[in-house]
């Protein structure tokens, strides 16, 4: 039988649908500085590593110097920081998910590679209604996922140990942070990327959607 207490939720592509702001907020950036622009789909492969991986990786190979990047980066961040809520919502059965978890008394934290303020300013419209014993996004000094330095924060928070907290979370990086901190790794298929990559990168279970979660519990 299992005996989890506990779900860590990666953000991006799990809890929210944030990809059409993240990848209009980033053409419009692009475009501003007259570089070709990307496909939504696109972007979904190029989000998850956080915000300086996702400008390096969408400007052209020959504008990848470090004084480009930084002026994208400082203009991504006034862009999105400004139309972060225009279209995210949360995922079809999360709200219901969160609710169900919460009635069975299960602790509930989230670790994104989001910049932490933005992190904290999607969170408090969409999701702050339920009680989350940590919220972390990319912080200054702490490595980002697939680092599990924050995850092994977590768990010292929740004082729960790690087999008894499930991960979810939609990128092979989510994965190898699970693993790498010891905690359960499931892999959301609604997300931003493939079976193939969740596999690969050590899920332990994937799911359809939010509501078979609760078999685990």
């Amino acid at each position: 039988m299992n005996n989890f207490k506990a779900v860590v939720f990666d953000l991006d592509g799990t809890l929210l649908d944030t990809i059409d702001d993240l990848g209009n907020s980033m053409n419009t950036v692009l475009a501003s500085m007259g570089y070709p622009i990307h496909t939504i789909p696109e972007y979904k492969y190029f989000i998850g590593k956080g915000l300086r991986n996702l400008v390096t990786s969408v400007l052209p190979a020959e504008a990848r110097d470090d004084k480009t990047i930084e002026h994208c980066l400082d203009k991504m961040f006034q862009e999105y920081g400004g139309r972060w809520g225009e279209m995210t919502l949360p995922y079809p059965g999360i709200s219901e998910l969160l609710d169900e978890l919460t009635s069975r008394g299960i602790r509930l934290a989230i670790l994104s590679n989001k910049a932490h303020l933005i992190t904290m300013k999607v969170f408090d419209k969409y999701l702050s209604r339920w009680t989350f014993d940590a919220v972390f996004g990319e912080r200054p000094g702490i490595p980002r996922k697939p680092d599990p330095t924050a995850a092994l924060e977590i768990i010292e928070m929740l004082q729960i140990p790690a087999e008894q907290i499930v991960y979810l979370g939609d990128s092979g990086s989510d994965m190898e942070t699970a693993n790498s901190a010891g905690m359960y790794a499931v892999g959301a298929l609604w997300g931003f990327r493939n079976a193939e990559e969740l596999m690969e990168h050590g899920a332990k279970l994937m799911i359809q959607s939010p509501e078979e979660l609760l078999k685990l519990f």
